[in-house]
Parts: C-alpha cells; sequence; structure tokens
C-alpha cells in the first residue's frame, strides 16, 4: 500500500498500491531477515526485548542493518541516512515487527530519539549521538513514567538543581524497558522545583554509567527483565546533556512522542499472529461458530485499521506536515487490535495459549503492555476528544 492518505478528494486522491522500487525493496528485506536471523530466532524472540539473547543480538543484527544502509535510511544524508522516504523506513519496520522485532530497543533509537536530537540538539549532541544510532552501535531507554504519576507526565518529580554547569538528579523512574542493557537514558526531570506541570521541566541524555544510577527489575508476568525501576540519587549530569532549552522539555518530550506512538509497527505482528490463530481454529473445526468468525473478522479489521491510520501519519510526514491527531488514533486502533488478538488467543486455544513457548505466549503476555506501552489508551482518547473532537473538558 503506498501513499494511503484519508484526505477530501479536493486535496489529494488515494492511490491503493506501493510503487515498484518500494515492492522491490520489501523483498530485498525479507531476503535479508531469512539470511541473518538464526535458526532459533523464533525462541529468542519469545524471550523478550530485554532479554540478554535480545539485547546482544540487536547490537549484531542493526549493524548489519546500518551496513546495508537501512537501519537510518529515512534520516538525512547528514545524519548518517539516505534521505530516502519514510514509507522506506515503514517497510523496514513492518517487516522486522512481523518477525518479533530483531532491532530490539534499537527501534526507539531511529524512530524517535534520533530525530529528537536533530531537532532540539546542539551540533556536539548531534556529532556525537547520532553517528552511534545510525550504525547501530548502542541501545538507548526513556525515563519517563514515574511512581504515583504513570502516563501523567507532567506529574513528574524527579528534581535537578542547578548547580554550576551541572544538574544534581534525584528522584526515580517506574515501568522503564531495556533499562538493563541501555547505553544512555533520555530523561524527564523537574529542573524548575517551583514549575507545576508541564512548566519547568526538561530533557538530559544520561550516560546509564553514570554513578549514582540503580536498576531495579519488577517482576511481572510479561517476562524477565522486561520492566524496571530506576533510582537517581545525587547523579550529577553536564549541563551539555540537556536536550534542547532549559525548563522548556514538554516542547522536547511532545515532539519526539508524535513519532514513538507510531513507530512501533505492532499491527503487523498482531496481524501474523491472527492468521495463525485462525488456522489452529481451522484445524479445531471452530470456524463453523458465527461468534469465533465474527471475532476473527473484527480482530483483522482492527489490524487494518490501524495500518491504515499508521499510513496516514507516516503520509504527513512525507509530506512535511505538523502532527494531528492521528497519531493517537493509530495508537488506539493499535492497542486494540492487540488486546482483540490476545482475547482471542484465550479463546481459540485454551490454556495452550499461556503455555511457555507456544506461539501465543509471548504475543499474549504482550498485549497485556499494549494499553499502557507507549502512552496509556485513556490519555490517547483524552488527546482525541480534545485535540480531534474539540469536546469540552468536565
Amino acid at each position: 500500500m503506498r501513499g494511503c492518505v484519508i484526505v477530501p478528494a479536493e486535496e489529494q486522491g488515494v492511490e491503493f498500491d506501493w510503487s515498484r522500487e518500494d515492492a522491490e525493496h520489501r523483498r530485498e528485506v525479507r531476503a535479508f531477515l531469512a539470511a541473518e536471523l538464526p535458526e532459533d530466532w523464533e525462541e529468542v524472540s519469545k524471550q523478550g526485548p530485554g532479554s540478554d539473547a535480545q539485547a546482544t543480538f540487536s547490537r549484531h543484527f542493526c549493524r548489519k542493518l546500518a551496513e546495508r544502509g537501512w537501519l537510518t535510511q529515512h534520516w538525512p544524508e547528514e545524519y548518517g541516512g539516505k534521505s530516502a522516504p519514510p514509507w522506506r523506513h515503514s517497510i523496514v519496520g513492518e517487516e522486522c515487527w512481523a518477525v518479533g522485532e530483531p532491532r530490539g530497543p534499537q527501534y526507539m533509537n531511529v524512530n524517535w530519539i534520533g530525530p529528537a536530537i536533530m531537532q532540539f540538539g546542539s551540533e556536539e549532541q548531534k556529532a556525537f549521538h547520532l553517528p552511534k544510532i545510525s550504525a547501530g552501535d548502542v541501545l538507548w531507554c526513556q525515563g519517563f513514567s514515574e511512581p504515583e504519576a504513570g502516563s501523567d507526565l507532567v506529574a513528574l518529580r524527579t528534581l535537578a538543581l542547578r548547580v554550576g554547569d551541572e544538574y544534581v538528579v534525584n528522584g526515580s523512574k517506574i515501568w522503564t524497558s531495556y533499562v538493563n542493557h541501555a547505553d544512555y537514558c533520555i530523561l524527564l526531570v523537574r529542573s524548575d522545583p517551583d514549575s507545576s506541570k508541564h512548566k519547568g521541566i526538561s530533557a538530559l541524555l544520561v550516560p546509564m554509567d553514570t554513578p549514582g544510577i540503580e536498576v531495579r527489575e519488577i517482576p511481572s508476568v510479561v517476562g524477565e527483565r522486561y520492566f524496571h525501576e530506576v533510582f537517581f540519587t545525587d547523579v550529577r549530569v553536564p549541563v551539555s546533556a540537556r536536550l534542547g532549552p532549559e525548563h522548556e522539555g514538554w516542547d522536547v518530550v511532545n515532539y519526539a512522542l508524535q513519532y514513538e506512538r507510531v513507530g512501533a509497527a505492532r499491527y503487523a505482528r498482531a496481524a501474523l499472529t491472527l492468521d495463525r490463530l485462525a488456522e489452529h481454529a481451522r484445524e479445531r473445526g471452530l470456524l463453523g461458530d458465527p461468534l469465533v468468525a465474527e471475532k476473527l473478522g473484527r480482530a483483522r479489521g482492527l489490524c487494518e485499521a490501524a495500518r491504515v491510520l499508521t499510513y496516514r501519519v507516516i503520509d504527513l510526514r512525507a509530506k512535511g506536515s505538523p502532527p494531528t491527531p492521528d497519531t493517537q488514533m493509530a495508537r488506539v486502533a493499535g492497542t486494540r487490535a492487540d488486546a482483540a488478538i490476545g482475547a482471542l488467543a484465550l479463546e481459540i486455544l485454551g490454556p495452550e495459549a499461556l503455555e511457555e513457548g507456544s506461539f501465543a505466549d509471548a504475543n499474549f503476555r504482550l498485549s497485556m503492555t499494549a494499553g499502557v506501552a507507549v502512552g496509556a489508551t485513556e490519555v490517547q482518547l483524552n488527546l482525541i476528544a480534545s485535540r480531534f473532537l474539540q469536546l469540552p473538558r468536565e
């Protein structure tokens, strides 16, 4: 599907087709994945993105992608890219997510951390960080959510007091993914202790080996080493590591999140899981049940809705248009697709869906995080209501 755009007819027609060059690129990416993924990749991918095996493989795999010029091909050439259209990058994302995302946490690097550094970073920050990301040599995590705040980012309390040319950081972050292997963290802090809500926030680019940082795993049903709590005790971060102007970090994170929320093509993985569930339903004679057939069809519709809405956001980016509420709409559609397929797995497979090592197990467990990861669904719905529907606040 190339340039799938839902816009008024007077502005632009809708072309439901991929270009010949894009179709060939997809074939090349699939061939690359078939050649580079190890025979036990499906088992490795089931361990989750926070596992030692996935983190190690991510570095190896992303270096291979970078050697072909595919890891950050949508970036400007001056930053290690090829100035390729966002569609080319979306092809890589779809194909990687369909097989279990071998890029690991590095999909965040190329989707939104790198672009945020391009937009707000100093020349020194760009020169230091962007080559590492485009070469596939670095793992990042994000320090956003906090205890008693969750997805309400403006309620953050981690404090960064400026002392000369340094910030002294104290506080904690929670539900942090990938932090156990991360080299750097993009950290949101309150740099003005007298501020509230979105004012007085700054973004810092912090090396994870900085003294005073402690990481603790949070055991969960989702999988080992998936969620963590991070504590900052008198952590000294140079002012030169601040991304963007002081106290204006909300602009940085708002820009970054517009890329983050459609950066993961989870709908591709969901659609593949749905195909396998449909085959199991056929083998078990369940397709004759109209309720099962209806739920399979509804889940397919949700996958397609997430894909088409994501394509709209990509198309807007390709045209250089500013962010719109379509980003939140795509996010909600993807969340609902994940949840519907997780519930279907239980209905079709029964207890087998929860057996460790089954194809549905990892997807079911990850679907449990879909409504929270990358912004809670309730927050996205509130944004749609206020920005798109312009509904009044109660």
